[in-house]
């Protein structure tokens, strides 16, 4: 294997594996410049993979190929919602929001588990036959260098998640929208002073949280996993939460650091078969992504700041 070829390799790899964080750290974003904080990313990708591979599963003699896209659809507005409990709590109910997001964390994955044992009467569910599948990207892939690097075996997924990060940006930084959301995340008074309805765009933040969470999970179960079972989400979630404070709670550094994290996943999958890690025994392999996030964090978390009013409740009138 030349180095060329290791390049495509690991490249390809470190895409596919960032995607799924790349949806739920953008979903954290949104969450904590509005001054929630959401430890329950986790519970939300657990959630969304649920739901898609029950739902791929139940449909896919119904809808054909649309199948696994109806999933991600369906399993990001049911998280959505879902994630609406969490804002019931931290927001109407100013309950703590690090607690309130654990509490989310356990209910999701025992009620995932629970319904899947009631539906399947096993511990896991079945493998979807409607999956997604590596593909080449049409006069992109033929570019010398470029595109077998980038465009070359690869899921269409991947560069849907570098889409929404871009439209993240844009409508956090260049909307009016991203303007009361980020008031009400750094000021929330003044930004009520101003006629912003403080609780309203909470809301609103955590529901997008929910959804790009909740499509977070369910990419991850159609394009990595295949079937879900409680050990399906392991972490990825938090690693989610990691890449949003390593990106400095920015989508595009969200962006930078799910890719990081991404390829520190991907070497535990396709280690082994690069020749210059291939002595390395695996358990290294396996326990690197987390290494790293603790290192990343450990280095830079205390140069990161938070949003001012972030894990803040509001109370109308009060300093």
């Amino acid at each position: 294997m030349d180095v060329m070829q290791v390049l495509e390799f690991i490249i390809s790899s470190t895409i596919f594996m960032a995607a799924p964080l790349v949806f739920t750290a953008l979903g954290g974003v949104f969450s904590e410049r509005s001054g929630v904080i959401n430890i329950a990313l986790e519970g939300l990708m657990c959630f969304g993979a649920f739901v898609a591979i029950v739902f791929n599963l139940t449909f896919a003699d119904t809808f054909g190929d649309a199948t696994k896209w109806i999933a991600l659809l369906v399993a990001a507005i049911l998280a959505g919602i879902f994630s609406l409990l969490h804002a019931v709590a931290s927001i109407s109910f100013r309950a703590d929001q690090t607690i309130s997001g654990i509490a989310m964390n356990f209910l999701a994955l025992g009620l995932a588990i629970f319904l899947v044992k009631k539906f399947y009467g096993k511990g896991q569910t079945d493998v979807i036959t409607d999956r997604f599948y590596k593909t080449d990207v049409p006069f992109l892939s033929d570019i010398p260098i470029i595109g077998p690097l980038f465009f070359s075996n690869v899921y269409y997924t991947s560069f849907i998640a570098i889409v929404v990060a871009i439209l993240a940006w844009y409508i956090i930084f260049k909307t009016p929208f991203g303007l009361r959301l980020r008031s009400v995340g750094e000021h929330p008074l003044a930004a009520d002073t101003m006629g912003i309805n403080v609780v309203k765009m909470r809301y609103i933040a955590v529901f997008i949280s929910g959804i790009l969470g909740g499509l977070g999970g369910a990419v991850y179960a159609e394009t990595i996993t295949m079937n879900f079972g409680h050990s399906t989400i392991a972490g990825q979630g938090f690693m989610a939460l990691a890449a949003m404070i390593f990106g400095k709670w920015h989508p595009i550094g969200a962006l930078g650091a799910a890719i990081f994290f991404g390829f520190a996943q991907s070497l535990s999958i396709v280690g082994s078969s690069i020749p210059l890690l291939k002595d390395v025994p695996d358990v290294y392999l396996f326990i690197t992504p987390y290494v790293l996030t603790i290192l990343a964090l450990a280095g830079f978390i205390g140069r990161a700041e938070a949003p001012k009013a972030d894990g803040v409740p509001y109370i109308k009138g009060q300093r």
